[in-house]
C-alpha cells in the first residue's frame, strides 16, 4: 500500500495559497480515484483508490500545517506503512517556481509541516517538493506562503497538479526520473 500525503492548511481562507500545493495536487489525484468522497479518519480525510494494481491512499490532514504530523502518524501506523511507500506532497521555498523534485529523508529545511511529521514518525519518508520560489526577504517568508497563487502562477501549478495525477504509476513504481520529466512544464 502506497499513500499520497499532501500538506496544506485547512479552510477556505488557506485553499488557494501556496502553503496548500500539497493539498492542490490532492485532489487532483482523488479525480482518478473511483470515490470522491472522503472518510474522515485518523485526524484527515482519506481516500482509497487504485495506481495499476497497486492499493493507494490519499490523505490531507485536518490539522494546520504545523501540526501535520499528528494524523500522518495516525496514518501511518495504522496502515503499518513502509517508509519508501509513504509520500508527502509539499511546497518548497528553495526551489524555483514551479521546479518539482523528489527525495527521501534529509532536513525539513523550516518548513514546520515536515518537521512535525518527522517528529512522529521519523524522515524516512519521499517527500515531493513543488518550487513557489523566494519572496528574498526572510522577513516575509510567512506572509508569502501564506497568500494566494498570482494569477499568472495559478495555470502553472494547476498544470503541475494534474501531472502529478496523470503520472502516479511512475511514482507508484519508483520510476523517479521518468515520473519528474513527465510532472515538468517549466
Amino acid at each position: 500500500m502506497f499513500a499520497l500525503i499532501g500538506l496544506g492548511n485547512p479552510g477556505d481562507k488557506y485553499s488557494n495559497t501556496r502553503h496548500n500545493i500539497g493539498y492542490l495536487a490532492v485532489n487532483e489525484i482523488i479525480h482518478s480515484f473511483e470515490s470522491l468522497e472522503a472518510k474522515n479518519k485518523y485526524g484527515g480525510q482519506l481516500w482509497p483508490g487504485k495506481v495499476g494494481s497497486n492499493k493507494v491512499i490519499a490523505f490531507k490532514s485536518n490539522d494546520y500545517m504545523n501540526d501535520s504530523g499528528i494524523a500522518v502518524s495516525k496514518l501511518v501506523s495504522f496502515y503499518k506503512l513502509n517508509p519508501e511507500n509513504i509520500y508527502v506532497i509539499h511546497d518548497d521555498l528553495d526551489l524555483d517556481f514551479g521546479k518539482v523534485r523528489i527525495k527521501f529523508a534529509g532536513s525539513p529545511a523550516g518548513h514546520n509541516g515536515l518537521k512535525s511529521i518527522d517528529e512522529r514518525i521519523s524522515k524516512n519518508y519521499f517527500r515531493i517538493r513543488i518550487g513557489i520560489g523566494h519572496p528574498g526577504d526572510k522577513d516575509k517568508v510567512l506572509k508569502y506562503v501564506l497568500n494566494d497563487f498570482k494569477k499568472k502562477e495559478i495555470e502553472v501549478m494547476k498544470q503541475i497538479c494534474i501531472n502529478i495525477s496523470d503520472n502516479l504509476e511512475y511514482l507508484i513504481n519508483q520510476e523517479h526520473s521518468s515520473f519528474l520529466n513527465k510532472v515538468k512544464i517549466i
